[in-house]
């Protein structure tokens, strides 16, 4: 980082250089728990309520809708997905739960109590990860572009690009809405991101690495995908494709490195 002339008095350079050291710092997490997971379940949404886990699943012939007893990983009922779709993300809405597709162009509502299928709702673009605040819906298509979308029509009622420093964020997956933030899986990654709905900023990154080893992973595409938040116990669960666990984190808020720190004194 160039720092201008300007700035180069000993307390602006601490301030400069600590600003640095919080703008890459990363939120880390602890274990609380681990459950069963299918690890043949391609997992593409998660979604905790009411004590009940609820799962979508993607591959063409293979995808599914299931609820999940969270404790055992049993699978209390279960929806084959029509085979010419390939499931993705999933969210609860007013009693049902909503569905997208990946590229068919077409989002499956379904009651949550039942599974059982009501209607389907078209809409343009792909579909990757979707969550909702009570006012919307909010919808990942593998950009840096969030869309936020009627509950009932699907409408587009507006859009942002996620950004971090002013860089946009691509390969938005999963998401889920927590404390007045989205949460969203880049794919591929170990990182979680924290976005500002109303602007589209990062607002911080939580670093999983390590959480299922590689040698654990069946196969390249066992990625981290899959964030559910219990609202009645703050708890925060979290998985991948493929993976044989579902894990409860609790998240450790980064620190200044001590050596910026001391910069200050």
């Amino acid at each position: 980082m160039r720092i201008p002339p300007r700035l180069r008095t000993p307390l602006a350079l601490s301030l400069t250089l600590l600003a640095v050291a919080l703008a890459h710092a990363q939120d880390t997490y602890q274990v609380v728990n681990s459950f069963p997971h299918d690890a043949q379940a391609f997992t593409q949404g998660l979604v905790y309520l009411d004590g009940r886990l609820y799962e979508s699943t993607g591959i063409k012939g293979q995808s599914s809708l299931r609820i999940e007893d969270l404790d055992t990983g049993r699978i209390l009922q279960f929806h084959d997905v029509p085979s010419q779709y390939f499931a993705e993300g999933l969210t609860n809405w007013a009693g049902t739960l909503i569905q997208l597709t990946w590229q068919d162009h077409v989002v499956l509502v379904y009651d949550r109590a039942t599974l059982r299928f009501l209607h389907s709702i078209p809409y343009p673009g792909e579909g990757w990860g979707l969550t909702q605040d009570g006012k919307s819906l909010i919808l990942s298509d593998g950009t840096a572009q969030l869309r936020f979308l009627d509950p009932a029509t699907f409408r587009e009622l507006r859009r942002v690009t996620v950004r971090d420093h002013g860089k946009p964020v691509a390969h938005l997956n999963e998401l889920e809405f927590i404390h007045g933030q989205v949460y969203a899986n880049i794919w591929h990654s170990d990182r979680i991101a924290r976005i500002d709905p109303a602007s589209g900023r990062v607002l911080g990154w939580i670093d999983l690495a390590g959480l299922l080893p590689q040698n654990q992973r069946s196969s390249p595409e066992a990625v981290l995908n899959g964030i559910a938040w219990d609202e009645a116990r703050q708890r925060l669960f979290v998985t991948g494709k493929l993976w044989p666990k579902i894990f409860e984190i609790k998240v450790i808020p980064a620190q200044p490195p001590p050596a910026a720190a001391h910069r200050l004194r």
